[in-house]
C-alpha cells in the first residue's frame, strides 16, 4: 500500500496526466477521488508555469489569446546569438546610397560614413520632446515601406533611442539584461553591455521596460529590477551605475520599472516610488551623486517630462496615484492632481497642450482629464472616458489630440473632451505622428498610415512590419523607421526621399 501510494504522489508530480488516471483507477470513495483531480489540476498548472515556462500571450485586455508557449523549448536565445556570431564574422555590409532627402538636412555619402556621423534626432523616449512627434524629414506616403533589414531581439517592451549615429535598446537575453548598440542601416550590433538580472512577469511577459536615453555620448539605462546604468555610447562600458530601488528602499511595481530616465540640465531624474521622500530622485549625470529626492508616492509606469508652464519649466510626472508637477532644481511639490489607477496602472504619458494645459488618459483610471495649470495649482476643467490609453500614448497636432482609446483610434478636440471621430481598430498598439499623419504600430505589429485630420478616420495603408505581440514604441530618426516587440526588430525607409 505504501509502494502504491508513494507510486501515485511520484506519478502525480512527474506527469500529473499519468497521476490522474492512476488516481482514478485504484479502489476508493469517488469524493477522495474529485478531491485529488483538483489537487492534480492545481500542481499541473504550477509545474506547466514554474517548470516547463508555460505562458498564455494575452492582447492588452487580456480577453483574447494571442499564442501559446513554452519557453523552455524555444530557440529563440540560441538563433538571437547564432544571428550575433555570424554578424561578427561577415564583413560589415555596405548601406545603400538613398536619394537625398527633401529637407535641407546633409548627408554623408557611404565613403564620409565612416568619419562624419550627423547629429542625431531621436535621442530620448518617444523622440526629443517625449511627445511621440517626429519632425525632422517629410515622409513618404508611398506604402508599403522599403524593409532595410529585420533581426532577432532578446525579449522586453523598451523602445529605441539614436545618438553617434548609432540605435540604443535594452534587452532580455537569457539570465542578463543587455544594453545594446546597434547600427540602424544594417542592424549589425556593435556592443552589447550584460548583466545578470532577470524578470518574468505571468500575463506581461520577461523583459525590462524602460528605454534607454542618449545624451552628450553617454547612454543612460534602467533595467526592470532597478539597475541604473550610465554607459559610454561608444564602447558599452560603464561610467557609473546603482540599483535605484535599493539605493531609495524603494519595491519594485508588480510590471517592473518602466519610466525612463530624464536628463535636465546636469541631473538625471528617475523615479523608483519609495517611500521616506524617495518617489523621485535625482542624481547628477556625470557622476550619479544624490541631488535630491521628493514625494512618498508609488511609481507606477510612465515617465517623467519637462515641460513649460507660463515659462516655468516643471518635471510632469503620473505616478500611481496622481499626476504632480515638481521644480527640477529641487524636487519641490508645485501642484498635484489625484488621478489613482487601478493596481497603479498608469502608464500613459502626459500631453501638454499649451503653456497652461495639460492633458491626462489612463484606462484604468477611468478616461481623460484636462488640467489648467497655474501658480495656484492645477485646475480641473474637464473629465470624461471618451480617451482611455492604456499602455500607449496620445500625440497633439493642430490642436486636436490623436490617441487609441482602448483598441479603437479616436480624435478628441482638448479643449472641450468631445469626441471628432473614433475608427479603426488597432489592439493595443502605439502612436506616433510625423507631419500630417499618424504612424500607428498594431498590437499585431502592422504598420499603418492614418491622416491627422479631425474631419474623419482616415486610414491610408498597412503593411505588416514584424510577427508576435508588439507593446513597443516605434522609433524614427534620420528617415529611418525602427520597431520591434520580444523577439524581432525591423527598419524601414519613411524618409521621403527625391526622385
Amino acid at each position: 500500500m505504501l509502494r502504491s501510494r508513494l507510486a501515485l504522489w511520484l506519478a502525480i508530480l512527474i506527469f500529473p496526466p499519468l497521476g490522474l488516471i492512476l488516481l482514478w483507477i485504484r479502489h476508493g470513495r469517488v469524493f477522495p477521488k474529485l478531491a485529488g483531480t483538483v489537487a492534480v489540476f492545481a500542481i499541473a498548472v504550477v509545474e506547466l508555469i514554474w517548470v516547463y515556462k508555460f505562458r498564455i500571450v494575452f492582447n492588452g485586455n487580456m480577453d483574447h489569446v494571442i499564442a501559446y508557449s513554452f519557453r523552455w523549448t524555444s530557440h529563440h536565445d540560441a538563433d538571437l546569438e547564432a544571428s550575433r556570431a555570424q554578424q561578427k564574422q561577415e564583413p560589415e555590409p555596405t548601406p545603400p546610397v538613398e536619394p537625398a532627402p527633401v529637407e535641407p538636412i546633409r548627408t554623408a555619402t557611404v565613403k564620409e560614413r565612416t568619419t562624419i556621423v550627423p547629429a542625431s534626432y531621436w535621442t530620448d523616449f518617444r523622440g526629443p520632446h517625449r511627445d511621440g512627434v517626429y519632425s525632422q524629414t517629410a515622409i513618404t506616403t508611398e506604402w508599403p515601406l522599403k524593409m532595410l533589414w529585420k533581426e532577432p531581439v532578446g525579449g522586453g517592451y523598451a523602445s529605441i533611442s539614436f545618438g553617434d549615429g548609432r540605435a540604443y535598446t535594452i534587452e532580455q537575453r537569457r539570465g542578463n539584461e543587455a544594453v545594446t548598440a546597434y547600427n540602424p542601416d544594417t542592424g549589425r550590433e556593435i556592443w552589447a553591455f550584460t548583466y545578470p538580472a532577470s524578470f518574468d512577469e505571468v500575463l506581461g511577459g520577461p523583459g525590462p521596460r524602460a528605454t534607454p536615453v542618449f545624451h552628450e555620448g553617454l547612454v543612460y539605462s534602467l533595467g526592470a529590477l532597478g539597475d541604473f546604468y550610465c554607459l559610454d555610447a561608444k564602447t558599452g562600458k560603464p561610467k557609473w551605475s546603482k540599483n535605484i530601488l535599493t539605493d531609495n528602499a524603494a519595491s519594485n511595481a508588480h510590471w517592473a520599472m518602466a519610466g525612463s530616465p530624464l536628463i535636465v540640465d546636469d541631473k538625471v531624474i528617475v523615479t523608483p516610488g519609495g517611500t521616506n521622500g524617495k518617489s523621485i530622485v535625482a542624481y547628477n549625470r556625470l557622476t550619479g551623486d544624490p541631488v535630491w529626492q521628493s514625494l512618498n508616492d508609488s511609481a507606477g509606469y510612465t515617465s517623467p517630462i519637462l515641460a513649460n508652464f507660463s515659462s516655468h519649466r516643471q518635471i510632469v510626472w503620473i505616478n500611481a496615484e496622481r499626476a504632480v508637477g515638481l521644480d527640477p532644481e529641487n524636487g519641490k511639490l508645485l501642484w498635484s492632481y489625484p488621478f489613482p489607477a487601478g493596481m497603479g496602472m498608469n502608464c500613459s504619458q502626459p500631453v501638454i497642450i499649451d503653456e497652461t494645459h495639460v492633458l491626462l488618459s489612463s484606462s484604468d483610471a477611468h478616461g481623460a482629464a484636462l488640467l489648467e495649470i497655474t501658480a495656484d495649482g492645477a485646475k480641473e476643467i474637464w473629465k470624461n472616458n471618451r480617451l482611455k490609453n492604456k499602455f500607449n500614448s496620445s500625440v497633439l497636432h493642430d490642436g486636436y489630440v490623436y490617441g487609441l482609446d482602448e483598441q479603437i483610434l479616436a480624435c478628441i478636440d482638448p479643449k472641450t473632451g468631445d469626441v471628432k471621430w473614433k475608427g479603426g481598430r488597432y489592439g493595443y498598439g502605439q502612436v506616433l505622428l510625423a507631419g500630417e499623419h499618424l504612424i500607428v504600430l498594431t498590437e499585431d505589429g502592422d504598420v499603418v498610415l492614418v491622416r491627422a485630420t479631425p474631419e474623419s478616420h482616415q486610414e491610408l495603408a498597412r503593411f505588416k512590419a514584424i510577427e508576435g505581440r508588439t507593446w513597443n514604441i516605434p522609433a524614427i530618426d534620420h528617415g529611418l523607421l525602427l520597431v520591434r516587440n520580444a523577439s524581432e526588430m525591423a527598419c524601414f525607409r519613411i524618409g521621403r526621399t527625391s526622385e
